[in-house]
């Protein structure tokens, strides 16, 4: 038990069901569809999907985000008759969400695990990533722009826009948010929080409980457990630290090309004491193939659940941004580094 980081499974677990709570409030769907009434380009429409996801996944995660806005997006674009948008727009949705959560500590579950585990503050992360957030923001930008631009209309009927949440549920929502960010900054203890998003939600609605990733959390506690015992061996662990010390960035970038970066950061921390170029690996690290990140699973999931969906086509063309966004991001990385 001692292995277990019950800080990180506490505020993963709070953060994922006060997410589903405002999810399930239709708060997402309503704020895209207001954005997106008034469209006039398929460019305009491309940037604003792609933005959605780049900014909101710094706050509801980028599992959240895509989960909330790919599957938008594909209705928004059958319903304007764009179907050639589809595979550029999701690709891209999955990249800004992967590049967007990296910039706080509670946009993906690896940076909310080092900043537990390395006890950094808010502030610091932040300034860590701000760089690569920026330079990250710029890429897809061009990237957006690069796409064919033809004229769209887009009308709030057309977007059956749903209503907004009733202010009583949105009130209560925002304010457990805001619980879950007061412990992440460390004003209170973890268990306090732990406990009051417990009572508030038994109460409100307990069928978000059903909601939460529990596969995630499961996979958390066993690395923790794993790596653990590793620690205990002097042969293995004195061989991994020497392996990884100085290499934390190449060895982040290339580990969750095959396990995943949220994997790869729990068992790459355990062996080094330098965060910035763990933080920087596993987070471009996400990029690349299809399972570096397991957020970007759940857009190609959407999309071959399409009518008459591409994935030969899909898996290129992912493939291909990925490839140029990692090559650029990683040079840029090593430099600061």
């Amino acid at each position: 038990l001692s292995y277990i980081d019950f800080r990180t499974l506490a505020l993963l677990f709070s953060l994922m069901t006060v997410v589903a709570g405002l999810k399930e409030i239709g708060l997402f769907r309503y704020l895209g569809s207001s954005l997106l009434a008034g469209m006039h380009s398929t460019r305009q429409l491309a940037f604003t999907l792609t933005a959605l996801c780049f900014f909101s996944s710094m706050l509801i995660t980028n599992d959240v985000s895509l989960i909330t806005f790919v599957s938008f997006s594909i209705l928004i674009l059958n319903m304007a008759g764009l179907p050639e948008l589809m595979i550029p727009v999701i690709v891209l949705q999955t990249i800004a969400a992967n590049l967007g959560s990296m910039a706080t500590p509670i946009g993906n579950p690896q940076n909310l695990y080092l900043y537990s585990s390395f006890g950094l503050s808010a502030g610091e992360l932040v300034g860590y990533m701000l760089p690569l957030t920026v330079l990250s923001a710029l890429l897809l930008v061009a990237a957006v722009f690069l796409l064919k631009n033809k004229a769209i209309t887009l009308s709030r009927a057309s977007l059956h826009q749903d209503g907004c949440p009733t202010k009583t549920s949105l009130i209560f929502y925002l304010t457990l948010f805001l619980v879950c960010l007061g412990c992440v900054v460390r004003i209170y203890s973890w268990p306090v929080m732990f406990f009051i998003i417990l009572a508030a939600v038994l109460i409100k609605d307990r069928s978000l409980f059903i909601r939460v990733d529990y596969f995630l959390l499961l996979t958390f506690v066993c690395f923790f457990i794993f790596i653990g015992n590793m620690e205990r061996i002097p042969a293995i662990s004195g061989l991994l630290t020497k392996l990884i010390s100085g290499h934390e960035f190449p060895a982040g970038v290339l580990l969750s090309q095959c396990i995943s970066n949220v994997p790869a950061a729990i068992l790459l921390s355990s062996f080094t004491d330098q965060v910035t170029p763990l933080l920087y690996g596993v987070n471009i690290g996400g990029l690349g193939t299809l399972i570096a990140s397991l957020a970007s699973l759940i857009s190609y999931r959407f999309y071959v659940g399409t009518e008459n969906a591409h994935t030969g086509r899909y898996m290129k063309v992912f493939t291909l941004y990925n490839v140029i966004f990692l090559v650029i991001l990683a040079l840029v990385a090593w430099k600061i580094l």
